[in-house]
């Protein structure tokens, strides 16, 4: 009875994976997996102050958005499941 919703909503989740995927490849993030081993062992450097570019920003606001987005739909698909089983 319910099967559809639940099916199109992991097909979703599964899309947007994908695509935080090929995202995170495209920026460089899987690169060095050599050098990745020894970094707990490499001494902390000293932390300079970080300016993020508008790009960024605009970025994490994306990525806050979709969260909010997915955890909201994720909210309205139950409680419309719950209400309809009544």
């Amino acid at each position: 009875m319910y099967y559809p919703y639940f099916i199109a909503y992991m097909a979703a989740g599964f899309i947007i994976s994908i695509v935080v995927f090929l995202w995170a490849l495209n920026k460089g993030q899987f690169k060095d997996q050599e050098r990745a081993r020894f970094l707990p062992l490499e001494p902390e450097p000293e932390a300079k102050p970080v300016r993020f570019s508008k790009l960024a920003r605009i970025e994490t606001f994306f990525i806050f958005v979709l969260a909010c987005s997915g955890l909201a739909a994720t909210a309205v698909l139950l409680v419309w499941s719950l209400l309809r089983s009544r």
